[in-house]
């Protein structure tokens, strides 16, 4: 450094021939090669951001393929990513199972609030378990979800509860239009319904739309009046075979 002719020091950040530097002022050269703290940190939120919906993405596939009991570290395995890195995002399974089925879950809400706005209550109760049915088919995971009892994940608990007064609704509806037997209760078509539901995928295995015909017959048995003709054909046995080997596996 040059001494200065006036006896005091040279100012911070100059030089001795009194040209501006840049060493002396921190963070200059870093952020203009990208490489400071900031860049580093955006680095990594972009790829925390990555392995997430890399995550969330397995967990989708994996579920629907497997249902939610499905091991947390194939999921890891198919997003690419170690176990710590799915715990870190998703310490539990169910707030893993939580927002992989946020969108699910939202569907069904949906669905409840159009199937009410029906004024025919028949046709609207019809309607509302084919979209579930139809759900369930395509998604073994949602088929666990709808199926089985998980009061932790308070969403899939909000949703129960929605389906429970929907389901009343629309069954309160449908006697006083007169097409609904009078002695069944909202619980009766629940009980009832569980079951068939949870046989969905494995019906779906032998053929895509055959829960159809299981669903219609199953309504016809509530419905007043005089029977109506089911859709589709009935399971052969080789079929039927099939379809409880698929139903152990469900609950296996």
């Amino acid at each position: 450094m040059a001494e200065r002719t006036d006896g005091q020091a040279p100012h911070p950040g100059t030089t001795g021939g009194g040209r501006k530097g840049t060493a002396g002022r921190p963070g200059t050269a870093s952020t203009a090669t990208g490489t400071g703290p900031g860049a580093a940190s955006t680095g990594l939120r972009r790829d925390a951001q990555r392995n997430r919906e890399l995550l969330l993405a397995a967990a989708r596939e994996v579920f629907a393929e497997q249902g939610l009991g499905a091991p947390l570290d194939l999921i890891a395995r198919r997003a690419g990513v170690g176990n710590a890195t799915l715990y870190r995002r998703f310490p539990t399974r169910d707030s893993l199972i939580e927002e992989v089925f946020a969108e699910a879950l939202a569907g069904l809400a949906d669905a409840a609030e159009e199937v009410l706005r029906i004024e025919d209550a028949w046709t609207a109760l019809t309607r509302y378990f084919e979209r579930v049915f139809a759900l369930v088919a395509a998604d073994r995971g949602i088929n666990d979800l709808v199926t089985m009892s998980n009061p932790d994940v308070k969403a899939l608990a909000d949703t129960i509860e929605r389906n429970t007064r929907t389901v009343s609704a629309l069954v309160t509806r449908a006697q006083q239009q007169g097409t609904l037997r009078t002695d069944v209760t909202p619980i009766d078509l629940l009980v009832v319904m569980g079951p068939i539901c949870r046989a969905v995928p494995a019906f779906a295995s032998v053929h895509p739309e055959a829960w159809r015909r299981y669903l219609a017959l199953v309504l016809d048995s509530f419905r007043a009046g005089p029977p109506q003709p089911l859709p589709g054909l009935p399971a052969r046995q080789e079929e039927l075979d099939e379809v409880f080997t698929g139903v152990w596996e469900i609950d296996g």
